[in-house]
C-alpha cells in the first residue's frame, strides 16, 4: 500500500466491499486476491472507524468514512504469492516481533491490538 507521500508501507489483507457484497465474503477474497489463501474466518476482532479528508481535482475535497473490518482468520488452502494486477506489491510474512521495525499503516498495529486484548465491543479506544 501507498502512503499519502507515495512511499510504500505493509499492511493487512482487505480492501473495497463490493456493492451488496457481504463483509465475510470480501474478506475471504480480498485475501485470496491479495496472498493466495483461502480463509475460514474464525473471529470478528473488531471495527476501526476512519474519518479522512483528501484533495481532489480544482481545489476541491473528498471527506472519506471508511469502517474497516477486522477479523481473525485461519489458512485452509493455497500458497503465498504476491498479487497479480492489482493494488499489493509483495505478500510476505513477518515475525511479530518484527513488526514494530517494519514501514507500516496504523492499521496493522490495530490489528495487533485488536487480536491481543479481543475488547468486548471491537474498539481498542474505549
Amino acid at each position: 500500500m501507498g502512503s499519502a507521500d507515495g512511499t510504500k508501507q505493509w499492511t493487512l489483507p482487505g480492501g473495497g466491499m463490493h456493492h451488496g457484497e457481504d463483509p465475510i465474503a470480501t474478506t475471504v477474497r480480498e485475501v485470496a486476491e491479495e496472498t493466495g489463501y483461502l480463509v475460514d474466518l474464525t473471529r470478528l476482532l473488531g471495527i476501526d472507524s476512519i474519518n479522512r479528508v483528501f484533495p481532489r481535482t480544482e481545489g476541491e475535497f473528498a471527506d472519506f468514512h471508511g469502517l474497516r473490518i477486522v477479523y481473525e482468520g485461519r489458512i485452509t488452502a493455497g500458497e503465498l504469492r504476491n498479487e497479480t494486477n492489482g493494488s499489493t506489491d509483495l505478500a510476505a510474512w513477518h515475525p511479530l516481533n518484527d513488526i514494530a521495525r517494519l514501514d507500516r499503516v496504523e492499521l496493522v498495529d490495530i490489528g495487533i491490538a485488536l487480536w491481543r486484548s479481543r475488547p468486548a465491543l471491537g474498539r481498542t479506544d474505549g
